[in-house]
Formats: structure tokens, sequence, C-alpha cells
């Protein structure tokens, strides 16, 4: 018991000692400090009495002290500017979307209703079908998105990882097609599946072109062919990424019996999980949010992009008794916020799930570096 004492009266006297010399080297520093350190007001007073290079050095360090003290207070302005520009429209729709179309022209209601309701956007449910709506989305985009990131993956493989002829020549065409517009090519592609007969094999079977400009099927070849939405993009993410791996994987593979696409399958797709969902949330995202080139192709509002474009048009033919557009946008402003909340809504709970992975393929991506 006697040397269990011991024992503590030891340890509590070298925790003590401890403590002790932590504080005295604290109080060294202070008047270390105290001793060499000029204040700004000294630098600023004294400048003219200086020495050209005493001047050079106190210069250097009142400009420190300045960029120490101004540089949080922009950073802050910037990042609140930035959240501003981002979170106003939102806030501005939910905002309209769950107050009464009466308190629209209210002038004392800035941003919080003073009667919160949901029947705006249960009547815009009903009125856009949303499920149906959604549904059809979903097969159309999402499908797309899929596709685009299996064909994008192989030949961003095949560019990072082999040679062959006209490896660059066909590179150059990728880099055309994220350099290039849509408008530019929209309408060859259109006539392509308008009038559908590749080397005349319809015309032969069918005796005449196949018409898919109204159908899906047109967005699905374009991105297994690796020309839709972004393709060049993705495709060039994909080889940054690959570049970016080890040769020593695939010379392993190789050496175990593996051929160049179980290579890619087996080795390369896993260590590229975090790449793949980056390209898919991005895919999603610019076909989710697309009407131009769906509304070539499409002669109905089949997507939410394609709703949002014409949803003045129909809610108030819904709302409207004789089924036509009456009276101007601000009236029915209400459903019309409510329909863009509920088109950004999947979109936003697909982030909020998948934040974390997004961000790491984001870092690991070739988007930085």
């Amino acid at each position: 018991m006697d040397n269990e004492n011991i024992q503590t009266v030891q340890e509590a006297a070298s925790v003590q000692k401890k403590a002790k010399s932590k504080r005295q080297l604290k109080k060294e520093e202070k008047e270390r400090l105290s001793k060499f350190h000029v204040s700004s007001w000294e630098i600023i007073t004294h400048y003219f009495k200086y020495t050209d290079a005493e001047k050079k050095h106190y210069k250097y360090i009142l400009g420190r002290r300045v960029g120490e003290k101004v540089w949080p207070v922009f950073r802050f302005l910037i990042l609140f500017g930035l959240a501003f520009v981002v979170v106003y429209p939102i806030l501005y729709m939910i905002s309209c979307a769950v107050r009464p179309q009466t308190e629209m022209s209210d002038p004392s209601i800035m941003w919080i209703p003073k009667t919160f309701t949901w029947s705006n956007l249960e009547e815009t449910w009903v009125a856009i079908d949303y499920p149906k709506l959604v549904w059809d989305t979903v097969t159309v985009n999402v499908v797309c998105s899929i596709i685009q990131v299996l064909t994008c993956s192989i030949v961003g493989y095949g560019f990072a990882r082999f040679k062959f002829k006209g490896k660059g020549f066909m590179f150059a065409i990728v880099i055309m097609q994220i350099i290039v517009p849509t408008q530019v090519i929209l309408i060859p592609q259109y006539m392509q599946f308008r009038y559908f007969d590749p080397l005349g094999i319809c015309s032969l079977i069918t005796g005449a072109p196949i018409n898919l400009a109204d159908s899906p099927m047109a967005l699905y070849m374009m991105a297994f062919f690796c020309n839709g939405i972004r393709a060049g993009l993705f495709i060039f993410l994909f080889r940054q990424f690959f570049r970016g791996l080890p040769k020593e994987l695939e010379d392993a593979a190789y050496l175990d019996g593996c051929g160049p696409f179980e290579t890619f399958v087996r080795i390369m797709v896993p260590n590229a999980s975090n790449s793949f969902l980056t390209v898919f949330i991005f895919s999603v995202v610019w076909y989710w949010n697309d009407s131009y080139v769906s509304g070539m192709f499409f002669t109905k509002s089949n997507t939410v992009a394609l709703m949002v474009s014409n949803l003045y048009q129909t809610i108030s033919a819904y709302y409207s008794p004789t089924g036509t557009p009456t009276g101007i946008a601000s009236d029915w402003l209400v459903w019309i916020e409510s329909g863009c909340l509920l088109s950004i809504l999947p979109i936003l709970v697909m982030y909020i799930f998948l934040q974390k992975n997004f961000v790491e393929g984001i870092e690991r991506s070739g988007i930085v570096g």
C-alpha cells in the first residue's frame, strides 16, 4: 500500500513538474515576444526613421498582419455572396409554394407567409401527374445516364491504357465533343433518327426508313455510342482517372490470366467506383435538366425538364374552366413555383444520400489537377 502511495505521489509530482515547465515556457515565449515584438502602430509612426533594409522588413511584416485581418472578411463576403446567389432562388421557391395565392400581392410579406398551406403542392402534383412524370423521366434520363456511364468508361479506359493507330485523332474528336455546342449538330442528329436507315438495311427490310424521333430509343442510341449529353467530358474524366491508377495492377491481372476486358471489369471498375458515381450524378443532373435535346426528339412533355418549360401552360390549362390558358404567369405563380420545387426534389434527395461519395469522386477524378 505504501509503495502505491509513493508511486502516486511521484506521478503527481511529475505531472506538476511538466505543467510548471509548460507555464515557464509560455512565460518565456511571452517575454521574448514582448521584447522583440513591434506593434503595427510603431511601424507606421517610425517608418521614415528606419534604414532601407528595416523598411523592407517591416513593410513585409505589416503587409502580413493586414492580410491576416482583412482576408477573413473578404472570404466571408465572397462565400456569403455565392451562397446567397445559390440559395436565394430555392428560398423564394419554397416561400411561394407554401403560401396562398391571395398573399402573393400582399406587400407586407417578404419571405415568411402569414398562412402556410400544402394545397399548392397537392394540386400541382395532380395537375402535372407527378408520379407518371417522374417515372417517364427515370425511364428516359436515368437509363441514358447508366448506358452513357458504361460506354464512356470503356472508351476512357481505352484512351488511357492502350496504344493504337489514330488514337490522337480520335481523342481530338472527343475534345471537339466538349468544345462544339450541341445546337450545331442537333439538326443532323434529328434527321438521322427521323429517317433512321443505317446502310439502307431498314429500307431493305421494311421498305422505308424507321422514325425514331419521338421515342426514347434515339436518346438510348446516342448514349450507347458515346454521343449523348456531355459524353465527351465524361470520356475525358474517365481517361484522367484511369491514367492515375498504377500500371502494376494491370500487369498483375495479366499474369493471372485476365484479358483486357476482364481486367477492366474485375480490377479497374472496383478501384474507380467513386469516379463512376461522380460521372453518373453529373449525367443524371444534366439529362434531368435538359429540355433542348429532349424537346427536339419528343413532341409531348414526357420529362421533368419539358414539363418545367411548359409549366405555365400546363397549370393554367388545368385550372381554367375552358381548358385553355388564361391570365398571366403571375396569376399562377404559387403553382408554378410548386411545380419547380417538385421538379428538383428527386435530384436533391439523390444528392443528400450520395454527397460523401460524390465529393470523394470529384477529388480523385480529373476535375482537379
